[in-house]
This record gives structure tokens, sequence and C-alpha cells, in this order.
């Protein structure tokens, strides 16, 4: 048993390391942003969705010439208080200044990328 208490100790070490560079890599991908900018357009869908992690997640359509396409652009949103002003927002035009956030793991975060973090409401263009 004397044998395999150095290996054990090893092990549980290596084991708190990894938990520790795992957490890192997940804090600095929530704090440091790749890309930050705006997005105007139509609230068109939010909701409050998931198993176990519930995540804000709605769809906003950027439209570039009346009678064109829309584009969509999915987000999720963190903070409560932006949630409430978007399903407030609900069908009418806003900006909205988001952070891309790459590489963060699973879907607990958000389902996509984007994370909004101010919602402006506009008049319809």
């Amino acid at each position: 048993m004397i044998r395999f208490k150095p290996l054990l100790i090893g092990l549980c070490a290596f084991i708190a390391a990894v938990t520790l560079l795992f957490a890192a890599y997940v804090w600095s991908a929530l704090h440091w942003s790749y890309s930050e900018g705006e997005r105007a357009g139509t609230m068109q869908k939010f909701s409050n969705k998931g198993w176990i992690c519930k995540t804000w997640e709605g769809e906003l359509l950027m439209t570039t010439v009346p009678g064109a396409i829309p584009e969509k652009f999915a987000f999720s949103v963190r903070n409560d208080d932006v949630a409430r002003q978007l399903l407030a927002a609900a069908g009418k035009h806003v900006v909205l200044s988001y952070a891309q956030h790459k590489g963060l793991p699973g879907s607990c975060f958000g389902d996509t990328e984007y994370f909004v973090e101010r919602v402006q409401l506009t008049p319809q263009p």
C-alpha cells in the first residue's frame, strides 16, 4: 500500500492542475472578447432555454435594403437586466452592442459566441 501512495498523490496533483488550467481558460474566454460591435435590426425571437443550464437566446433580423431577404443574427445574453430590456423590445427595431467570445466550452454560457451587453431602441428606418 505504501508504494501506491506517491502515485495517488501525483494523480491528485495532476487532476488539480488540469482543473485549475481549465478554470483559468474559461475565465479568460469569458472576460476577454475576440471582437466587439453593434448590430441593428428587428427583434424576432427571444427566449430562455436549456435543459440544465438556462440561457437567454435571441435572433435579430437585419435588412440592408427594404424588400431584401433579412439576415439573422443569433445572440446570447448573460445579464438579466439586458434580458428584460430585450423581452420588452420584441418586434421593435433595436441596436445591440455585443462582444464575441470564441472558444467557450459547452452551451452553459450560451448557444452562440455573441453576447449582447447593451440594448438601444431606435425608430423604424
